[in-house]
């Protein structure tokens, strides 16, 4: 557990559940996961973490026998080991596609291991549905994903500029894990564009570089552009408040999405979002331009994008490139607005990723688990 919206959500369950008198156990399923910044963090916290091959994981399963388990991306094997303990499984549907796709044919079958699932926005809800048409309507919910304020202090602005060395430069910042999947590639086309027209604009990608043949052609791609000097590849930041505070505008181009975190967090931190259309878009910037502004998918419709479609076109010009260049110009160009503002974006977002909200949902859908 290291970086990434997943590994984020799951800590922010197992700190707060407990409030919730629901006392949690995290199960990281994946033998070659070592360590990872926040599974230390929740270890120092006093939370326990289980981390080891299969077999080792069953057998504190079948020795502990939980009430619940609340799943995220989880193995075919612990889902068919908690159906043959009876333990409910309630599993969290962070996106579809998932990155690996989905087997349909497969999914009728093992869906049946699932007391309940939990989407986390409506398009991810309907892709579901549409390719898993058996599974009872009434037992998948909708939870948008709520944001973890407690542990993102943000930074003074004039500071956070000041060690950035920013003076009147306009910096755009994108959170995102460097994999085809977030489609730093598209964006890097269209910002190219941007920073012709707009001298001072800057714009930082950090992530982890999970995928090391997507990463070479992202830098070589960098190499051609005149502008690269804007341009900032950097690796994943841990806090990246100090960022978020010092930036002007954040940005999401991804192909696909569940319910994207980074976005929340910017908007929490009065940042106006340029992002395409994907799960959890429409619900967090709109459609009104009060919080930013949506731009289609980079291949046009987001209920349709497969992960063939998207390793097909990852690398090709991309139709929605012109509707992207333009959000960013005329977020650039109405900067004083978007500054002006940034009090009361942060404040209505806290309002609206409230994670009471959030955490209270969880805990009822868990215990209905249980009960049922």
């Amino acid at each position: 557990m290291d970086a990434g919206g997943i590994d984020e959500f799951v800590a922010f369950l197992a700190r707060r559940l407990p409030d919730r008198g629901i006392r949690s156990t995290v199960m990281v399923t994946d033998p070659a996961v070592s360590g990872g910044r926040l599974m230390r963090a929740l270890q120092e916290e006093g939370i326990e973490v289980i981390h080891g091959y299969p077999s080792e994981c069953l057998g504190w399963l079948r020795e502990q026998r939980p009430d619940v388990i609340s799943a995220h991306a989880p193995p075919d094997w612990l889902v068919q080991a908690a159906h043959e303990l009876g333990i409910p499984v309630v599993e969290t549907l962070h996106a579809a596609p998932t990155p690996i796709g989905t087997d349909w044919r497969a999914e009728g079958p093992r869906s049946r291991n699932i007391r309940f699932l939990i989407a986390v926005s409506d398009l991810v809800r309907r892709q579901y549905l549409r390719g898993n048409p058996a599974f009872s309507a009434d037992a998948i919910y909708t939870i948008p994903n709520g944001f973890n304020s407690t542990h993102r202090q943000m930074t003074d602005r004039t500071a956070a500029r000041k060690w950035l060395g920013l003076q009147d430069e306009f910096l755009f910042v994108s959170l995102a894990r460097h994999v085809m999947q977030k489609n730093a590639y598209g964006l890097l086309v269209a910002f190219a564009e941007v920073a012709k027209l707009f001298p001072h604009a800057h714009l930082v990608l950090a992530g982890r570089a999970d995928d090391p043949v997507y990463m070479k052609q992202l830098q070589l791609l960098h190499k051609k552009i005149p502008e690269r000097h804007r341009i900032h590849l950097r690796d994943n930041i841990s806090n990246p408040s100090p960022l978020l505070s010092a930036a002007d505008c954040f940005v999401l181009n991804s192909f696909f999405e569940g319910w994207p975190l980074a976005p929340m967090e910017a908007l929490c931190a009065g940042l106006p979002v340029v992002m395409s259309d994907v799960g959890g878009a429409r619900e967090q910037i709109g459609l009104d331009g009060r919080h930013g502004c949506l731009v289609p998918n980079p291949l046009e419709n987001p209920e349709a994008v497969t992960w063939d479609s998207v390793a097909r076109e990852r690398f090709r010009p991309q139709r929605n490139r012109a509707a992207l260049v333009s959000a960013m110009n005329s977020i650039i160009a109405n900067r004083e607005y978007w500054a002006t503002s940034r009090a009361t974006l942060s404040s209505e977002a806290k309002v609206r990723f409230d994670t009471e909200a959030c955490i209270q949902r969880y805990a009822q859908v868990l215990e209905r688990a249980v009960v049922s």
